[in-house]
């Protein structure tokens, strides 16, 4: 099995001792968590749950566009949420990243704490075409 360290400068460096993606075996690309950190200031955006939602997305697809996917690409989803209260607004923002017909699997929960106290995180699994 290879594995390969993928990391991109549009995308949030890692804020800790972890990578912003491995590809293995060459099709499976994981996407490690992505929080609202602006990559070119590295400030967070939190001025509402929706914008913090899009710069969490916008994150994603940054780091799978260093790895040669798109959204279209993804087939997992993590969502870790601060407060379930946001879920309508954050699943507003989060399905318009994806076609509906073939939106990836999904778990999204409600966690007490998220790094640098943000409200949302997302991880992904993608697959490359093979």
């Amino acid at each position: 099995m290879s594995k390969k360290i993928v990391n991109t400068e549009k995308a949030p460096s890692p804020v800790g001792p972890y990578n912003q993606s491995i590809v293995v075996g060459g099709p499976m690309v994981f996407v490690s968590g992505q929080i609202a950190l602006d990559p070119a200031t590295n400030t967070l955006v939190m001025d509402s749950i929706e914008e913090e939602t899009h710069q969490v997305m916008k994150n994603v697809e940054a780091v799978l566009a260093a790895n040669d996917c798109t959204m279209d690409n993804v087939v997992s989803c993590s969502v870790f949420v601060k407060d379930m209260e946001h879920y309508g607004q954050i699943n507003a923002v989060y399905g318009s990243y994806f076609k509906e017909d073939t939106a990836p699997t999904r778990a999204l929960v409600e966690v007490s704490r998220l790094p640098k106290d943000v409200r949302v995180e997302v991880s992904a699994i993608a697959v490359k075409e093979v």
